[in-house]
């Protein structure tokens, strides 16, 4: 099939006018000629944005999300009227843009659209739902890489400290069994310190001590060839405080288990103690 553009913008929540800060919670997306107008917005799992903006009421999201919503269904009513609904032969494609871009022109509002874009598909309803996933689901994060940003900060952290000389990313194992650290200091060829960053703030309770006790399994079998060094701090990244959420009594529970196995522990912006840890003889 013969691609075609589409625009579309992202939907941003944007409650506090003073410091600019939004969360991205939908798409919108329109090809006039061929009568496609679409939107996806996180009307169900929307507590992610509620955290991040945690001294805001959360009914104001939803209240707000509503609202946009049922503006984007009039509007979508009103181009059906101009042809989107395919009863007539042609389109006013001059008008669906013309709606569209007064849709999304910048306006003072807790709801706020990004610059227009183009994007070239053959199947709009799939592109929007890749987008909403891009943009709004953030499903590229995945745990390598949400590891990977914890291990950036550790790495400016030590640099801060004048201490990134003295650790150095290393395979610790042998032929058999073998793991990768990033954090690692040697005095003679000879593992002494690790540090590891760790990301337990996965999506479920379930898949935070999963990924904990992959990562016990793997210090259990590199402790047992005698291949680990005593001193090994994991500096934890957690879910978001809440008292209602069950992957915070999941993320204790795992940092609990880590300690009885003979791991220090950290959340990561711990800096103070991250710091000591790498510091100290």
């Amino acid at each position: 099939m013969k691609n075609f553009a589409c625009q579309y913008v992202v939907v941003r929540f944007s409650p506090f006018v003073e410091t600019g800060e939004f969360a991205n919670v939908g798409i919108l997306m329109m090809a006039p000629r061929k009568r496609f107008f679409a939107f996806e917005l996180q009307t169900r799992r929307y507590k992610r944005v509620t955290h991040f903006f945690d001294d805001l009421d959360p009914g104001l999201y939803r209240a707000a999300l509503h609202q946009v919503k049922e503006e984007l269904e009039r509007v979508r009513g009103l181009l059906m009227e101009h042809g989107f609904d395919r009863r007539r032969k042609e389109v006013d494609t001059d008008f669906a843009k013309h709606v569209f871009h007064e849709v999304v022109r910048p306006r003072e509002s807790i709801i706020r659209f990004s610059e227009p874009r183009v994007v070239l598909t053959d199947d709009p309803k799939k592109k929007i739902q890749d987008l909403y996933k891009f943009y709004v689901e953030r499903n590229f994060v995945t745990k390598e890489y949400q590891e990977a940003v914890l291990e950036r900060g550790v790495r400016k952290l030590l640099t801060s400290a004048n201490l990134q000389d003295r650790f150095h990313q290393k395979k610790i194992g042998d032929e058999e069994f073998n793991a990768n650290f990033p954090f690692v200091e040697e005095v003679k060829g000879r593992a002494v310190k690790i540090i590891k960053p760790l990301n337990l703030a996965q999506d479920r309770p379930s898949q935070i001590l999963e990924h904990e006790a992959l990562w016990q399994f793997r210090l259990s079998e590199l402790k047992n060839k005698k291949l680990l060094p005593d001193r090994i701090l994991f500096a934890v990244g957690g879910p978001e405080e809440s008292h209602e959420d069950a992957r915070h009594d999941a993320f204790y529970k795992a940092m609990d288990r880590l300690r009885k196995f003979g791991v220090e522990t950290a959340k990561i912006n711990d800096e103070r103690k991250v710091i000591d840890f790498a510091r100290a003889n």
